[in-house]
């Protein structure tokens, strides 16, 4: 608490506020991308080789995320820093509509809640790290819904039961499944810059 008092008082309130913030959104990518590859090994482990490559993609996009809070966080003058998460695993399914869950939160609740605390005070490295973040997240959601859409659905089984590549931009995050453009949606990455992820 006197801590918290003595930042305030060196870096301004509403400063410190976005840095609680990035310590939230830093926190939250990390877990995620930790649970992320805890589900793709699952997805291994039932025969879902694309869905484990699609958990794999979307956990690097987090750890993208986490280390560009990181970064604008010690800018700051914080500490970015984690507990060890506790991780539950289901089935591959459930953990699919979790991770749906997870991303749907962070698009309508978490980032659009921090970018309202950042943008007044003209703060561009920490806007750019939240918008980035949820453009990002919003192709994760993308990829989520159409999947178990196809899963529930008992459609024609696509790329979740074989060995399939995603792409993910080293910038921002955003996850594709195939190649969208010369450049990233999220950031305006070159999309030659993509990594693919198997």
């Amino acid at each position: 608490m006197a801590t918290d008092r003595m930042i305030a008082h060196v870096v301004g309130v509403e400063d410190l506020t976005v840095i609680r913030n990035l310590e939230t959104a830093f926190e939250e990518e990390t877990k995620t991308s930790t649970s992320y590859k805890a589900y793709a090994a699952r997805a291994d482990e039932e025969g879902f080789p694309g869905l484990a490559s699609l958990f794999r993609a979307t956990a690097l996009a987090e750890q993208i995320h986490a280390g560009n809070h990181a970064r604008v966080l010690r800018h700051m003058g914080g500490t970015p820093a984690i507990d060890a998460p506790k991780l539950r695993i289901d089935g591959t399914l459930e953990n699919l509509k979790t991770a749906l869950v997870d991303q749907k939160f962070e698009v309508d609740y978490l980032y659009p809640a921090f970018l309202t605390t950042a943008v007044p005070l003209f703060d561009s490295t920490a806007i750019r790290s939240f918008h980035w973040a949820l453009e990002a997240d919003k192709s994760h959601v993308r990829l989520y819904e159409d999947v178990i859409a196809r899963v529930q659905t008992g459609g024609t089984p696509g790329w979740e039961y074989e060995k399939h590549a995603f792409f993910v931009c080293g910038l921002c995050g955003y996850a594709a499944e195939h190649p969208e453009g010369e450049n990233c949606p999220g950031c305006n990455y070159l999309w030659e810059k993509f990594e693919a992820i198997m």
